[in-house]
């Protein structure tokens, strides 16, 4: 009879390979969704994505599929991307599950293609997913992790807890394949966290059960109690979303929960606890329950079975462990197309049920049975191989065929690069040569006009150095006149100075002689006087400020002050009057004078002294 361990192998691996999605709602009230009049459009392709992922983890694979294309065309219409990507992912998981391996690669390479043309890091990390999926069909765990990593990848750029949490389950299902202990507890933990922060109750079951593989994995290496009640936590916590969220929870991922469960109870609890018995038959019952009605789930209807009959030929009624046993075998032969592993096993136990019965014939039987179905089992396998390697082929051609066109691309890349080069190198050099005439002739440029400016600057100094020179010679001449204006000034003034003296003299003789002096006569006099020598002296000084000078030039004998005080009283014209009375003296001794000057001057008697005074320096 089947082994408890085969049974607990063959639930893990139901468990491994169901990865499915949570859904948020039941598939009526999407329908209804859907068909609603007042439905935007917009909102379509995720309402049927949504329900195609119900289809498809219930086994209803056709509807899964027309929901899938319907949100796919949609989507693409709307172009909206990123749905598609998602239609095309659920597309390929679909065609997986249902064995429909023609043009896999080719739906597979669609959702990649158009997640690198949604340039969106969600729809990125579905076209990775799709990926993986088809080489998990492949049996290919390096490109497996190798896309999962891409995908992560992605979502550090974009958050979405939901595809993360499939790509960690993926990535755990890898890693329990090669019994990598500390990988499955990393990567279910991550699934299970990420599924927690999801609305997805169904993803989350299925990665609860993943920690409780984690957790018997610890088991079977520590043989700690506590990682194996960690095992049983887990897969009552998985349970029971079933009840807590109805309709949110598939009957499949429910009823794969309650086959481990009682795989659970009939492995680890001991024969004489009919506790942990009870609970086993429950489960196993449970998920034959739940099933019912549901396509292709004879494996799980199967297994369910078999555990019952390990528990009736414990509880020694061996006619209800065949009765369990044939009823397996009946359901699972019933499919068009069986899973052989759990066929096989079921015939197997049948076979030696019979042979512990004595009914040899009937074990033959179902060992022949067991012979066949392994026969199938073995032609299934194989045509199931030719296609993976049809795939395969495929896929490595595609790939072979990308790779160079990424060569001929690179090839065609450097090879512009390398004309881009010689096209940058000749610009250069072309503007190399061009600023180096530029230069050349800025240059020569420069260099006349600094020759220019070095000439300017040579005149320009001999224009400065002559220029000072006449400032010079101006401030000699000038000082010269300055000294001459004092000469003049001096002259003037010793003349106001002897009239002065003379009036002094005069009033000093007539104190002397006792004549009486009208001193306020004589003030009034001399101011008067002076009134007029100043302007005489500042009109000759303005007027005519070389007529000493001139005066003193031209005479042919030197003259006295008194001359060229007469002079310039004659200059004046003042007539004799005024002038003896200016110098107190008789009118015939101006008379004298003036005949005395003209004969010092070299004048004829018919010369007229006040003619030749005025055209002085003319």
């Amino acid at each position: 009879m089947k082994s408890c361990f085969h049974i607990l192998m063959m639930c893990i691996f139901i468990a491994v390979s169901s990865g499915s999605a949570a859904q948020n709602s039941l598939p009526d009230s999407l329908r209804s969704a859907i068909s609603g009049a007042g439905q935007e459009e917009e909102r379509k392709p995720a309402l049927l994505n949504q329900l195609a992922e119900i289809y498809r983890i219930n086994k209803d694979y056709a509807s899964a599929e027309s929901r899938a294309r319907q949100s796919a065309v949609i989507a693409l219409r709307l172009r909206r991307y990123t749905d598609a990507v998602k239609a095309y992912t659920l597309l390929t998981n679909i065609r997986i599950n249902s064995q429909q391996y023609p043009n896999l690669k080719q739906v597979s390479d669609s959702a990649l293609a158009l997640a690198q043309q949604a340039k969106d890091p969600v729809a990125m990390a579905y076209g990775y997913y799709a990926q993986v999926l088809l080489y998990k069909m492949l049996d290919n765990g390096e490109e497996v992790v190798r896309f999962c990593n891409q995908g992560l990848k992605e979502l550090e750029r974009a958050d979405d807890p939901y595809i993360a949490g499939k790509i960690y389950y993926q990535l755990y299902a890898v890693y329990a394949g090669w019994n990598n202990e500390a990988r499955i507890n990393i990567y279910a933990r991550k699934a299970t966290e990420n599924a927690l922060l999801t609305k997805d109750y169904n993803l989350l079951s299925n990665c609860l059960m993943a920690m409780s593989t984690a957790h018997e994995y610890n088991y079977n290496a520590t043989k700690s109690a506590p990682q194996l009640d960690s095992t049983l936590l887990y897969l009552n916590r998985a349970g029971s979303l079933y009840q807590q969220y109805p309709g949110r929870v598939a009957n499949y991922t429910y009823a794969i929960a309650c086959v481990n469960l009682a795989n659970y109870y009939l492995r680890y609890f001991p024969e004489t606890d009919k506790a942990a018995e009870a609970q086993g038959i429950h489960y196993a019952n449970t998920a034959r329950a739940v099933l019912r009605g549901v396509p292709n789930c004879e494996e799980v209807v199967g297994s369910s079975l078999g555990i019952l009959s390990e528990y009736a030929s414990r509880a020694g009624n061996k006619a209800q462990a065949g009765e369990h046993l044939l009823e397996a075998w009946r359901v699972m032969k019933a499919t068009p197309s069986p899973y052989y592993y759990t066929l096989i096993n079921v015939v197997q136990a049948l076979s030696q049920y019979y042979a512990a019965q004595g009914d040899y014939k009937k074990a033959l039987e179902f060992q022949q049975a067991v012979t066949e179905y392994s026969n199938k089992n073995f032609n299934q396998k194989q045509a199931l191989n030719a296609q993976k390697l049809d795939i395969q082929y495929e896929t490595e051609k595609k790939n072979n065929e990308m790779q160079m066109l990424k060569e001929q691309e690179r090839s065609r890349r450097l090879q512009n690069y390398l004309y881009g080069s010689i096209a940058a190198a000749a610009v250069l050099g072309l503007i190399f040569m061009f600023r180096a005439y530029h230069f050349s002739v800025r240059y020569a440029a420069q260099r006349e006009k600094q020759l220019q400016l070095e000439k300017l600057e040579s005149e320009l100094q001999v224009k400065l150095e002559k220029e000072e020179q006449a400032r010079l010679k101006a401030e000699q001449q000038l000082l010269e006149t300055q000294q001459q204006q004092l000469k003049k000034e001096v002259m003037a003034n010793v003349l106001q100075l002897e009239h002065k003296n003379q009036t002094l003299l005069n009033i000093k003789d007539k104190l002397a002689g006792g004549d009486p002096v009208n001193m306020q006569k004589i003030l009034k006099e001399e101011m008067m006087l002076d009134g007029n020598f100043e302007q005489a002296k500042i009109q000759i000084q303005q007027v005519h400020p070389d007529f000493f000078f001139l005066l003193s030039e031209r005479a042919q004998k030197k003259l006295t002050l008194l001359d060229l005080k007469l002079c310039a009283y004659f200059y004046l014209q003042m007539d004799t009057r005024q002038i003896a009375q200016l110098m107190h003296i008789e009118a015939k001794s101006v008379r004298m004078s003036r005949y005395r000057i003209k004969q010092k001057l070299g004048l004829d008697r018919e010369d007229d002294l006040n003619s030749f005074l005025q055209g002085l320096g003319a």
